[in-house]
């Protein structure tokens, strides 16, 4: 019965997609009435969110699944394919966005929401989640380009809500960027159909190696600087850190958490499955390393808690880098569960610098100080995230870490002992970096601040002095402070699970190296009748790319 049910989920994948579309143009219609678009909001993510967590039970027992739209067969139309990765990701994503959806909605509650039309709001918020979810489940390249373009879409919107000059400066850098990316993963979904006949990833995955190596070299190289710059790896990040901050705190945080994280996933997905084996992977030891460590040293140089955190954000797509170019099982895997930890935390971290920032007037820290005293639930909420990036036992990024390192010590290359050494610099400057905030933000008296903000200062005078209520905008709703919470929670979680995720992580990372579940699963069996691959091409079966 139960694994019928299960079954049943993976039957009907696009509900993934199909509910939060859905959902946005309800939530459209209703644009009259705030209170009714935040019930059909918060009530659609929750369902899509349950949706999925039937989606991950279904791949964890069947492992991977296909649905073809509209019943035209593989690989002639579009593919939804759900596995071990995918699901997890979708889970994640979904549970986190929820959060930053109640934040949000507290937020606007409290502010009435004078920060920008909350009629855009939700239903972008909507497009946004199914354009995310329509990445982590597109099994062609086109409809990846699609997915691409929903979030891009969607993302200017939220990004230039309240259209202030900084927003709309940050958007319009944001978009020229995208569009750059967008317009080179274009270019070489063009030149791949028309080497192949097919965009399809699955039956790619048969076709590109039967190309001459130099067009095969080309096309990896194209796919990879898009994807790339998705990720906002070094040295293609330049864009992240001036656009993120400007926008509210929520967005910022969705956008920290998940953005990012499509243009990883979607370099994981291409380089187990359209290109195995190890013919870039000195490259992007490089690009890991210099992410790593380019990120982290631009992130101790900021006063601004979110601009230190935009930093810190391109830093450790380094560590998932890492894991990818080491080329093991044991560092993808540790790589799926980095992904997962970084979503959480980082989202987490953004939230509680727009707590910061609303209670205390300010994310400078030369601005900051005696935040521990005037809210301890605050400071925990900033500690425990903040330890968990740094690496400190035993959060989640510590067991992250280690996962990433015990590949690279299996790798046992020179430039993978270097690499090694740079993600433990690394971890060392990330807690240098976050102390720093502690002991400046949290630890000193607000009066020896550099420049102290008189909202701050007025703050712990009616704190001192016992008096009435503080003003609007510096009280903390308790939604904005449960939605935080449980996301802190969750990155918790993370630690007391870690088991159970490593195994599934690392099921993942092995089928993703395999590829045969995922083509099987796109094409049938019979995909491999009478197929040979070139001489000197990855085998399909039984090697450890």
């Amino acid at each position: 019965m139960m694994s019928s049910l299960l079954a049943f989920f993976a039957s009907v994948a696009p509900t993934a997609v199909a509910l939060p579309i859905f959902g946005a143009a309800i939530a459209f219609v209703l644009r009259q009435s705030p209170r009714a678009q935040r019930i059909v909001t918060i009530s659609t993510l929750s369902l899509t969110l349950m949706f999925e967590v039937g989606l991950l039970g279904s791949a964890l027992t069947h492992g991977a699944q296909a649905v073809q739209l509209g019943a035209w067969p593989a690989p002639f139309g579009i593919s939804l394919v759900v596995d071990e990765f995918s699901a997890l990701m979708l889970v994640v994503s979904s549970a986190v966005s929820l959060a930053v959806l109640v934040y949000a909605t507290a937020q606007g509650t409290a502010d009435g929401d004078e920060d920008g039309p909350i009629s855009i709001f939700h239903p972008t918020y909507l497009v946004l989640v199914a354009g995310i979810s329509n990445a982590f489940l597109a099994g062609d390249l086109f409809n990846l380009f699609v997915s691409f373009e929903i979030l891009l879409t969607a993302s200017y919107v939220l990004l230039t809500l309240g259209s202030t000059a900084p927003r709309i400066r940050a958007g319009i850098t944001y978009v020229v960027v995208s569009v750059v990316s967008s317009l080179l993963f274009l270019i070489a979904i063009g030149m791949i159909y028309a080497a192949t006949g097919t965009v399809n990833m699955a039956d790619l995955a048969l076709k590109l190696g039967e190309l001459a190596p130099g067009l095969q070299m080309v096309l990896h190289l194209m796919l990879l600087v898009a994807f790339g710059i998705k990720a906002a790896v070094f040295p293609l990040s330049f864009w992240l850190p001036d656009s993120y901050p400007t926008a509210p705190a929520p967005v910022t945080a969705v956008f920290a958490g998940l953005l990012t994280k499509v243009g990883v996933y979607a370099m994981v997905r291409t380089e187990t499955l359209l290109f195995p084996g190890d013919r870039i992977n000195t490259v992007l030891m490089v690009v890991a390393l210099l992410t790593m460590i380019v990120g982290i040293l631009g992130a101790l140089a900021q006063q601004d808690i979110k601009r230190l955190l935009s930093f810190t954000l391109t830093s450790h797509i380094g560590y998932m880098v890492f894991g990818l170019a080491v080329g093991n099982v044991v560092a993808l895997g540790a790589t799926v569960y980095y992904v997962i930890h970084h979503i959480v935390v980082q989202t987490s971290l953004f939230l509680v610098t727009g707590l910061i920032e609303r209670r205390a007037g300010s994310s400078n820290v030369d601005r900051l100080g005696s935040l521990a005293k005037l809210s301890p639930l605050l400071a925990v909420l900033y500690f425990v995230p903040a330890m968990n990036l740094a690496g400190i036992p035993p959060f989640s990024g510590f067991l992250g870490k280690l996962g990433l390192i015990q590949g690279g010590v299996d790798l046992g290359t020179p430039l993978a002992w270097v690499l090694l050494a740079g993600a433990m610099v690394t971890s060392l400057l990330t807690l240098l970096a976050v102390a720093r905030v502690w002991n400046r933000a949290f630890w000193r008296r607000a009066q020896d601040a550099e420049d102290p903000h008189p909202h701050l200062l007025d703050s712990l005078a009616e704190k001192d002095a016992t008096t009435a209520v503080a003003t609007r905008r510096r009280t903390l709703p308790a939604m904005m402070v449960g939605a935080t919470t449980a996301l802190v929670l969750l990155g918790v979680a993370l630690t007391v699970a870690a088991g159970p995720l490593f195994a599934i992580a690392d099921q993942a990372a092995l089928n993703m190296y395999e590829r045969v579940p995922y083509i099987e699963a796109v094409l049938g069996p019979e995909a491999f009748d009478g197929y040979q691959p070139n001489p000197g091409a990855p085998a399909f079966v039984g090697e450890d790319q």
